[in-house]
Formats: structure tokens, sequence, C-alpha cells
């Protein structure tokens, strides 16, 4: 078992030796070579055969706008079960939990509301990892989580500090120390080393650090209950919208088999989205409606930003993985392999809110949103780690093969899709028109292909219509110095989508693909905060 616990750890090819280390190798290679060549062979055979890629071509914008239509409808629901628990009060459902004794027929048997596991006697474990956010984004989120609602006295905060950082984290970290330490349960700053031996720079490595801290200063001298400790992973920018721990508490304890279960808010980018540029509100949003569709569709749920899991869990695993950039997904795939597939995301639907990218410029902005985009994509190297970790477990008497081949299918195609999708609307949609000769350009395929091409792409467009109306029934309130026109602008903004869908979504995902294709590793490079 020890073992197959390292083979969980791993974060590229070159943590690995031998043998070993060619296959994952190859198996990193796959997603970026799948990408390319998907392009290649159509551009190909293009001048080969624009028939073929004609015919293609028609039957890929039918599948797009079924695509849209199938998403849409995944979103409405989303969105509805959004506002129901929004005005849901969960501590009233927690308190009710307590005075029911748990006998409520619609709760799971196996549910630790029926075991005598309470919401006022659960510890949640804050952890908030940063390296030079300003003292306004620190004092914001901390405030927020005061304003929860939730007893303070049962939040553990640990404020994960770089020690790379240097003294000017040390005078914020104290700041925050003389101000909120007294005002939860335990407060502890931690100060993740530089330089430590097989560790990435990144939120991954500070995180795990942090946990540990907390598990050797409170956890473990306290003797305090594994059980009974909800851990959240909250980005320095998330601002908790008041009554989130007590959805998530009565998540916790009403779910079926909660240890082997991972629990995820719907993410908003509006702690800036009115100061924000167009570009970068667009993608921030598409980013929440696509959330908002994957917490309707479980089986693709995957943990990201900012989310919680239980103390239990994360301690059988080790903790994060301190040599991969996408921490925030791997968590969740470490657990799956881990658990041999009898592990899962349960939804919450309440918001966790967020800062849109947005620097001291409008091109510092554009290259900050296309770096946070190509770190984003650069989730596909759990592709390799998937297929990888999937053939070690294989015959493990346990492993749920159909969930977890499932699983792998899905990230294979959504990668292959997010590089390559935009791009064959865009560019390859015309290449046999281009590339094809006279033998294609005097048929009547040739002549039919724009307009059909163009009457499909325009009843898609509904696709983006919805779009700009969630986003605007999600909006916060206007502050008083923008006009009414502001918001009708930001609605407007959504026809943009066709050009930064490639720009900052195809382009980053493919280069992504490209450098795990040639061993190329990325670092984690951290999103600059600016309000």
């Amino acid at each position: 078992m020890e073992q197959a616990i390292n083979y969980l750890k791993i974060g590229k090819a070159t943590d690995l030796s031998g043998r070993d280390r060619r296959i994952y190798r190859l198996l990193e290679i796959f997603p970026g070579f799948l990408s390319i060549f998907s392009l290649l062979l159509l551009s190909i055979l293009s001048y080969f055969k624009p028939v073929w890629v004609a015919y293609f071509i028609i039957a890929f914008d039918v599948y797009w706008l079924l695509l849209v239509i199938y998403m849409a409808i995944f979103l409405i629901t989303s969105y509805h079960r959004l506002q129901v628990g929004l005005r849901t009060d969960w501590r009233q459902k927690c308190l009710a939990l307590v005075d029911d004794q748990s006998g409520s027929d619609d709760l799971p048997a196996d549910c630790l509301a029926r075991q005598g596991i309470s919401w006022d006697n659960l510890w949640h474990l804050i952890i908030l990892p940063n390296v030079n956010e300003s003292l306004d984004i620190l004092r914001t989120a901390l405030s927020s989580l005061l304003a929860d609602g939730f007893p303070p006295e049962r939040f553990i905060i640990a404020l994960a500090m770089e020690e790379r950082a240097g003294e000017d984290a040390r005078r914020r970290a104290e700041i925050m120390r003389q101000e909120f330490s007294s005002k939860f349960g335990r407060f502890i700053v931690s100060f993740h080393p530089d330089g430590l031996p097989n560790e990435l720079k990144g939120k991954g490595a500070n995180q795990a650090w942090a946990a540990k801290q907390a598990k050797a200063e409170i956890i473990d001298p306290e003797r305090l209950d594994y059980a009974k400790i909800l851990v959240s992973v909250f980005d320095i920018d998330t601002v908790v919208q008041p009554g989130y721990f007590f959805a998530l508490s009565y998540k916790f304890l009403t779910v079926s088999d909660p240890y082997h279960t991972s629990y995820q808010p719907v993410p908003v980018y509006h702690n800036n989205i009115w100061n924000a540029p167009f570009f970068s509100r667009v993608a921030a949003s598409s980013n929440t409606f696509w959330q908002m569709i994957m917490q309707v569709r479980q089986e693709s749920l995957v943990t990201y930003s900012s989310h919680s899991m239980t103390w239990q869990a994360l301690s059988e695993i080790g903790f994060w993985s301190t040599t991969n950039v996408s921490e925030d997904s791997r968590i969740f795939w470490h657990c799956l392999m881990y658990y041999d597939g009898h592990y899962r995301v349960e939804p919450i639907y309440y918001e966790l809110s967020m800062d849109v990218t947005h620097d001291e410029s409008l091109w510092k902005t554009a290259k900050s949103l296309y770096k946070q985009q190509r770190r984003w994509a650069w989730g596909g190297e759990n592709i390799p780690y998937l297929l990888f970790n999937a053939g070690k477990r294989w015959h493990n008497r346990d492993f749920d093969k159909k969930k977890i081949i499932g699983h792998i299918i899905i990230q294979i195609y959504g990668f292959n899709a997010w590089a390559t999708n935009a791009l064959i609307i865009a560019i390859v949609g015309w290449l046999p028109m281009l590339l094809g000769g006279d033998r294609f350009n005097s048929t009547v395929l040739s002549g039919n292909l724009p307009s059909v091409t163009q009457n499909l792409m325009s009843v898609a467009m509904i696709g983006l219509v919805l779009s700009a109306v969630v986003s605007a029934l999600l909006l916060p309130k206007k502050p008083q110095e923008y006009s009414f026109w502001k918001r009708i602008m930001m609605s407007l903004e959504w026809l943009a989508v066709p050009v930064t869908i490639i720009i900052f979504g195809a382009v980053p995902c493919l280069e992504a693909q490209i450098r795990l294709m040639l061993g190329k590793y990325m670092g984690f490079w951290v999103t600059p905060k600016t309000r």
C-alpha cells in the first residue's frame, strides 16, 4: 500500500524512474498529441478530402447546437437550485436535526445526524494560503468568516504564509493575528519554508504545511476528534456568503458516506466585478456557469478553487501533493484513487465570492488572465495521473473500474474540447473552402456550407443570450458611482464570447498541453489581485 500511496503523490514523470518514468512520460504526451492531431488531421483533410471535412463541420455544428441546448437546461436548473439554496435557512435546518433527534425519514441510514454528531460539536479548520496579498484582501477574507454567522469559537483559522514573501509577510501576518486571533476559537499563522526538497512552489505545498502545523499545534495536542473536523481551503480572495458554514455542516451531517465526500460551493467572481475589464468579467462568468452546470452533472463534478472536505480523509491520504500545479482538482483525484473510486463531490448550492482577474492596466490584465487560464488548463496533467494510477490499482479487489473509466473519459474529452472546439468552429470550418480548390468550391456543398454553419450558429446564440441573462441576475448590487447603462453594457459584453473563448480559452489550453507534451513543466503562477 505504501508504494501505491507514493504513486498517488507524483506530480510529473520526473518524479519517477525507469519503466514507470517512460510510461508516465508517454501519458503526458497524450493530451497534447490528441488535440494537435485532431486539428492537423482536419486541416490536412481539408486539402485532400474537403467534402469529408465539410460534412464533419456540419455534423459538428449540429452537435454544438445540441450541446448548447443541453448546457442551457443544466444552467437554468442550477440557477434555480442556487436561488433555493441561498433562500434556505441552513442554521434552522441544522437546529432541526437536533430537535427531531435525526429521525427524519428522508435522511440516509448511514448519515452522521443519526449517529449523535451535531453541527455544534463540529470543528471547521479553514486554511487561507497566500503569498503577497495586501492587508485589505487578508482582512476582507477573515472578516467574512466572522460575518458568516456560524459560532466563530468552532473555527480553527490557519493563515498560511510563505517564508519567501519576507518580512513584509510577517508584518501583515502579525497585524492579522492581533486583529483576529481573539475572535476565533483557534488561530495560527504558519510560514511555509522556502526551498524544501521535492516541492513545487505553489499553493498545494503551502496549504499542506499549514494543515500539518494545525495538526501539530492544535488538533493532536487538544485531542480533537478527527471525525468531527471539516477542512475548508479558500483562495485568499474568497469572501464567504453568510450562512455557508451552516450549509456545509448540514450537508456533511446528512449525506450518505460523508467521509468519502468533498463539498463544493458555487464560485462567483463578484468582489471586484464592476470595475474589472469586460474580457475578465466574461471569462470569470463563463467559469461560474461551467461550475454551475457541473453541480447538476455530479458524475463530472470535481473540486475547484475554494472547497471543503473531511479531516479524516485528508489525514488518511497524507495531505495535499506538494509537486503539482492543479492542487484544487488533484486532491479529488488523489482521494478517488486512494479509495479505489469510492469518493465523490457533493454540490452545495451556495455562493462563495472571489476576485475577477484585474491588474494595473488593460494589457497587464489581459496577460494575467491568459496566464491564469493557462494555469487552470494545466489541469490536463491529471489525465496522465489518472491513467497511470488506474493501471497501478486496476487489480485491487474494490477498485471501481466503471466509475474510474467514466471519469477518465470525461477528462480526456473535456480537455480536448477545451483546446479544439472553438478553433474548429472559428477556423477549421473555413478550411475546405480555402484549401479545397476548384474541386470543392464548384460543388453545391461548398455553396451551402457557409449558410448552414451560419444558421446553426445563429440558433446556438441562444446560449449567449441565456448567459447574459443569468449573468445579470447574479450580479451584486450596482455601486452608486456606476450608471444604469453600465449594467446594460455588461450584458452586451457577452457578444465578445466568440473571441474571448479563443484568446482566453482554446489558445492557453493548447499551449499548456503542448508544454506538457514537450516536458516543459509549468510552475504555479499566482494571479495578481487588484481591487
